[in-house]
């Protein structure tokens, strides 16, 4: 659909395209899909995506929730840790990772980042408290350095950024013990909400199950507010974004008269559980995921098409600009560029301005060392000072975007705007 008022966009459900508003139409007007009876029997959507994600990856058993917060939680509980434990996890990340870690009664222990807004490695030698589990994060869609991954530990691979990047034709997901993915709205694909823990260790893999059957499948008013999503969206809700603000003003409506479901409830930034967590992936997600999983590749190319004009450009500006702070660009080695994640130290007032004198909605992952920025730091057990790097990249770090909706045309205006504001 084309709108004049439109915004160039990076997150609202980015990956939706006309085809997944037909199917979430159809969705909509047929209820008795929604839910699986028996999700393990074969022909189920639930299990034919699970099926399709293990072969990708290259696992031997794949089980799908209806998170990737709900994926991490079951693997944690699957793992039988003493209550107390310690888990090590990166700064600069969203409360999704800290807030699994804190429902299954654990410790966070946070790792400062290096400028790839990855885990340092050797840093974990440095922490002092006992640890048995280690959560890797492939953060921006850039695989973490899994040459320095410590085999005394458990490691658990963060891939919700990453679906489909590789190091030396190997999936991520496949370098630790177990690894989980998300499909949430603006992720790499999208049912709005869903995700998938992998694994190839028989032991887990059994806990894995049984907790997926244990948790259930969501209600069918939760189903709905996500089949909504793309529908709502993509007919009222960006073609409005701009004027007056009136797709912003449906948006926030909806989601408080719970049309919509929120990416991140209140209760997340402040630790707690909503009740919606954990649960199993609806039969109605699983199409939608199938969907954009038949996709992945398509997307995936376009995104790495579009990076490539960004350091293009990006790269002869800063060369030019010798009088000017220059940008920040990412590594290009192995990224999938679920988006384009830049530093410069105006990154704040960038964004504010692409805003409001462009109509450029850039992102702002992450403006917090734990994302959303109105995140109640001291719920996650995160002390200011504790990951210094971290806490500098969240003031500098902008992101491009690289979705199959955005177009050479829209890029090449996203670099004419960094030229004339920085």
């Amino acid at each position: 659909m084309v709108s004049k008022f439109q915004p160039i966009s990076i997150s609202l459900s980015p990956n939706v395209q006309k085809d997944d508003v037909v199917l979430a139409l159809k969705l909509l007007f047929q209820p008795w899909r929604w839910i699986a009876r028996h999700n393990t029997a074969p022909g189920s959507a639930i299990t034919s995506l699970e099926d399709n994600f293990k072969k990708y990856i290259g696992v031997k058993y794949a089980f799908s929730f209806n998170s990737g917060r709900s994926s991490l939680y079951a693997i944690l509980l699957a793992l039988n840790l003493p209550k107390g434990s310690n888990v090590l996890m990166q700064a600069f990340t969203c409360n999704a990772v800290v807030n699994p870690i804190l429902w299954a009664g654990l410790n966070p222990i946070y790792i400062d980042v290096a400028d790839d807004f990855n885990a340092e490695s050797y840093k974990v030698r440095k922490v002092n408290k006992v640890h048995k589990v280690r959560i890797v994060q492939h953060t921006f869609g850039l695989p973490a350095n899994t040459d320095k991954i410590h085999n005394e530990e458990i490691i658990i691979e963060d891939c919700a950024h990453a679906l489909g990047a590789e190091i030396n034709g190997r999936k991520v997901g496949t370098f630790g013990d177990v690894a989980f993915f998300s499909f949430s709205r603006d992720k790499v694909i999208s049912s709005v909400y869903g995700g998938m823990a992998v694994t190839n260790n028989p032991e887990i893999a059994k806990k894995l199950e049984l907790l997926q059957k244990k948790f259930g499948q969501p209600g069918y008013f939760w189903i709905a507010q996500q089949i909504l999503h793309p529908i709502l969206l993509y007919f009222i809700i960006l073609p409005l974004y701009n004027v007056i603000d009136l797709g912003k003003i449906f948006l926030v409506a909806s989601q408080w008269l719970h049309l919509l479901s929120k990416a991140v409830s209140w209760q997340e930034k402040r630790g707690l559980k909503p009740d919606y967590f954990p649960k199993a992936l609806s039969n109605a997600l699983a199409l939608m995921a199938q969907h954009q999983f038949n996709k992945l590749e398509t997307f995936n190319n376009h995104r790495k098409e579009i990076a490539e004009f960004y350091y293009k450009e990006l790269s002869s500006f800063a060369k030019a600009s010798a009088d000017k702070a220059k940008f920040g660009l990412p590594v290009k080695e192995n990224n999938i560029f679920l988006r384009f994640a830049i530093t410069h130290p105006r990154a704040h007032e960038i964004l504010y301005e692409a805003w409001h004198k462009e109509n450029i909605l850039l992102g702002d992952w992450y403006t917090s060392v734990i994302a959303p920025e109105d995140t109640q730091l001291d719920t996650m057990k995160y002390e200011m000072g504790m990951c210094k790097n971290a806490e500098k990249l969240s003031k500098q770090t902008l992101n491009l975007p690289t979705h199959i909706n955005i177009s050479l045309k829209e890029a090449q205006k996203i670099v004419d705007f960094l030229r004339k504001y920085t």
